[in-house]
C-alpha cells in the first residue's frame, strides 16, 4: 500500500472519528480535538527519543541477539530485527482502536497518541528501511537534503566509528555533531551523492 493510501486512511479516520462524535448536532469537541492533535505531534516526536534510547540501551545490549540481524547482510526480504516494528505497532493499533470507537477526552488522547506513533513509524520505515537500507524504492525523498543527512548519519552508525553513535534516526546528524562526527558525516553525504549520480547515469 502506498504512503498516499496510508496517509489518506489516517486522515479519513480522524475525520470520521470527530464527525461521528458530532452526529445529531452535537457541539464541536474543541478540547478533545486539540488534545488529539497535540498528542499526535507529541507522540511522533517522543518516538524519536524512545527509539534512540531503546536502540542504545536495549537493541545494542540485552536484545542484541535480535538486532544483530540488522547489522549483517540480509538473507531474504525479512530479518529478525523487524520484530521491533511489530512491537511498536501493537500499542499504536490498540490506542487507535480504543480512541476511534470510544467517545470522550481520554479516548481522544489515546487516538492522538496512536496516530503519532503510527506517523513516526511510517516516516521511520520510508527513511530507514527505504532510503538508508534500500529495501524498497522511496522516490523523490532521496533528494531531500535533510533526509540525505539522516541516511548518511545512520550509515555511520553501521560503521561503528563513534561507538555506535548515532542511535537515533531523525536527530542522528545532531548526535554525530555532538561527538565530533561532522567531518565524517560530510564525507558520507558526498559518497551517497556520488553513488546516486552513478546509479542515475546507469539508468
Amino acid at each position: 500500500m502506498s504512503s498516499l493510501g496510508i496517509t489518506s486512511m489516517a486522515a479519513a479516520a480522524v475525520y470520521y472519528r470527530f464527525a461521528w462524535q458530532m452526529e445529531g448536532g452535537g457541539e464541536i469537541p474543541v478540547t478533545e480535538m486539540f488534545g488529539t492533535f497535540a498528542l499526535s505531534v507529541g507522540a511522533a516526536v517522543g518516538m524519536e527519543f524512545w527509539a534512540r534510547w531503546a536502540h542504545r540501551a536495549l537493541w545494542h545490549a540485552s536484545l542484541w541477539h535480535m538486532h544483530e540481524s540488522h547489522h549483517r547482510p540480509r538473507d531474504g526480504p525479512f530479518e529478525l530485527n523487524d520484530v521491533f516494528a511489530i512491537v511498536n505497532a501493537v500499542p499504536a493499533m490498540s490506542l487507535l482502536a480504543y480512541g476511534f470507537f470510544t467517545r470522550g477526552l481520554l479516548p481522544g488522547l489515546c487516538f492522538g497518541a496512536g496516530l503519532g506513533i503510527t506517523l513516526f513509524g511510517m516516516a521511520y520505515m520510508f527513511v530507514h528501511d527505504g532510503l538508508v537500507h534500500r529495501r524498497f524504492p522511496v522516490g523523490p525523498i532521496a533528494n531531500v537534503p535533510y533526509f540525505r543527512r539522516v541516511a548518511a548519519a545512520h550509515q555511520i552508525h553501521h560503521m561503528d566509528k563513534f561507538e555506535g553513535v548515532p542511535y537515533g534516526l531523525f536527530l542522528g546528524p545532531k548526535e554525530l555533531e555532538e561527538v565530533g562526527g561532522s567531518e565524517e558525516l560530510e564525507k558520507e553525504i558526498k559518497k551517497r551523492i556520488k553513488r546516486k549520480k552513478t546509479l542515475d547515469a546507469i539508468q
